[in-house]
C-alpha cells in the first residue's frame, strides 16, 4: 500500500516545523519507501508496517503538542511494490507522447 499522510501539532502556535522534523525522522528511519513534500509524507509497504509507523510519527508530534490532526490517503493495492516510482513513471510516459 502506499500512503499519503500528515500530521500537524496544534495549540503550539504557528511553528510546528521541529515536531514535524520529529515525525519524518521516524519515517525515515523506518527503511521504507519514502518521500516527503510541503503537504504529505507518502510511504510504501505492507499494511500493518506503514501504519505502525504513521503511529510512531504521530506519538512523536503529539509528545511537542497537546493536540495534532492527522490526514490520511491510501492506496491500497495488495501484489503492487514499487508503485511510488511506477505511478510516476507511467504519468511521465503519457507526457512525453505530446
Amino acid at each position: 500500500m502506499i500512503v499519503a499522510f500528515s500530521v500537524t501539532p496544534l495549540g503550539v502556535g504557528a511553528d510546528v516545523g521541529r515536531a514535524v522534523a520529529e515525525a519524518v525522522r521516524i519515517v525515515r528511519a523506518s527503511g521504507l519507501p519514502n518521500e516527503t513534500n510541503a503537504m504529505f509524507t507518502t510511504l510504501e509497504g505492507e499494511w500493518d508496517e506503514v501504519m505502525a509507523v504513521v503511529k510512531q510519527a504521530t506519538d512523536a508530534v503529539m509528545a511537542a503538542a497537546p493536540r495534532c490532526s492527522l490526514v490520511i490517503k491510501a492506496d491500497i493495492r495488495p501484489g503492487v511494490t514499487d508503485g511510488m516510482t511506477s505511478k510516476v513513471e507511467t504519468v511521465e510516459r503519457y507526457l512525453a507522447e505530446d
